[in-house]
């Protein structure tokens, strides 16, 4: 095999790759479309808990490795998360701000390992809450600024009793 057609063989199968790539997020996102963020954040709501994050991903629920394309949610980013006392403001870069309500939220605990990230112990927040039609999905993020433990209990004070959906952390 000549150097020229062992380049030309190496080029195609990177683009048979990328073309791969793309086709399965196209899928993922049209699969995914009848899910939605919540948007925007209501008026005079107090916040209670403000920190630096980074947004890692949003997974089906207790299924920490099967992402998830909800719009504005499908990328890695960072930002900033505030706990209000109406429920959890997620001010990523580049998006609009996605706004859960205590009465989407189900559950508000620590996780290790989600898709495209491994912490120590502990050291992601795992969300738990209502998408479009009552689907649970946990969103994971990383305090970039310190100790998630008030963060995490602000957050848990939000969360209302439990009902018979039967979600589990």
């Amino acid at each position: 095999m000549t150097r020229e057609l062992a380049i030309g063989v190496m080029i195609a199968l990177a683009v048979l790759v990328l073309l791969a790539m793309f086709f399965a997020w196209r899928a993922r996102v049209r699969r995914d479309a009848h899910l939605t963020a919540p948007l925007g954040v209501p008026e005079h709501a107090e916040v209670l808990d403000r920190h630096e994050v980074l947004y890692v991903s949003t997974t089906r629920h207790d299924q920490p490795l099967e992402r998830l394309a909800i719009s504005p949610l499908s990328f890695r980013a960072r930002g900033e998360a505030a706990v209000t006392d109406r429920g959890l403001a997620l001010c990523l870069d580049g998006a609009p701000t996605v706004f859960v309500a205590s009465s989407r939220l189900v559950d508000v605990g620590r996780a290790t390992v989600t898709i495209d990230k491994v912490v120590e112990p502990g050291g992601l927040v795992r969300v738990a809450w209502r998408a479009a039609d009552d689907t649970v999905v946990d969103s994971y993020i990383r305090i970039a600024d310190g100790d998630p433990r008030n963060f995490i209990s602000a957050l848990q004070r939000l969360v209302p009793a439990a009902d018979d959906t039967g979600a589990t952390s």
